[in-house]
Order: C-alpha cells, then sequence, then structure tokens
C-alpha cells in the first residue's frame, strides 16, 4: 500500500530504476564516449521535454544502446553526432514523441485565446 503511495507521489519505482540503469550503462563508457553521451544526456533533459515516464526511459535506454555501441565498434563521436551536435540530439529527440511539458502550455494558450476572442462579442 505504501508503494503505491510512493508511486504516486514521486512516479514509478520501475521506471526511476530503469533510468539509473541507463545512466550506470552511460558512465560505464570509455572516457570520450562517457562525455559525449552525458551531454547528449543533460541536454535531452532540457530539450526533450518529455513527461510520460515510459518514453523518457526508453529514450534514455536508447541512448545507452547507441552509446555502447559505437564505443564497442569504435566509432568517432563525430562519425555519431556529425558536425552539429545540437541537430543531432533534437533530431534524436524527436524520435519519441511522448507528451511534453510545452503541450499543456500549447493548450492553455489556445483555451486563453478562444475565451478572449469569445468576450469581444
Amino acid at each position: 500500500m505504501a508503494a503505491k503511495w510512493i508511486e504516486a507521489l514521486t512516479g514509478s519505482l520501475e521506471q526511476k530504476k530503469q533510468y539509473k540503469q541507463a545512466k550506470a550503462r552511460i558512465e560505464a563508457l570509455p572516457e570520450s564516449y562517457r562525455v559525449a553521451a552525458n551531454a547528449c544526456h543533460r541536454y535531452l533533459m532540457y530539450y526533450g521535454g518529455v513527461t510520460d515516464g515510459d518514453t523518457l526511459v526508453q529514450m534514455f535506454d536508447d541512448l545507452a544502446d547507441l552509446w555502447e555501441r559505437a564505443a564497442a565498434d569504435g566509432t568517432p563521436v563525430r562519425d555519431i553526432v556529425g558536425q552539429d551536435p545540437v541537430e543531432f540530439a533534437e533530431t534524436f529527440a524527436q524520435a519519441y514523441g511522448g507528451t511534453q511539458w510545452i503541450d499543456k502550455e500549447r493548450a492553455r494558450l489556445a483555451k486563453s485565446i478562444d475565451e478572449a476572442a469569445g468576450k469581444e462579442r
């Protein structure tokens, strides 16, 4: 019973465990890959804006997979991210179309404008 109450406040404990596992996989990478993966991870935390826990966990698990494969194959970091790391990270994030924080604000803006336009009549 207590676990359900805690999860209601903090989110899924299983998702937190999966997230920590993906983060640990990134931390275990060789230095250049670890630095690049952590930089992408940080950017995705700010840019991605994903609110769905399952989608977020999948995105970071896939990010860890990508960098693990690159390290195992010896693929240079620039071959992964290209010349524009921002474009790479944003394209990567777009593949995970879960609900984002901005969606709530978009709906709020549209509703406010509809209400304001209705008051003009």
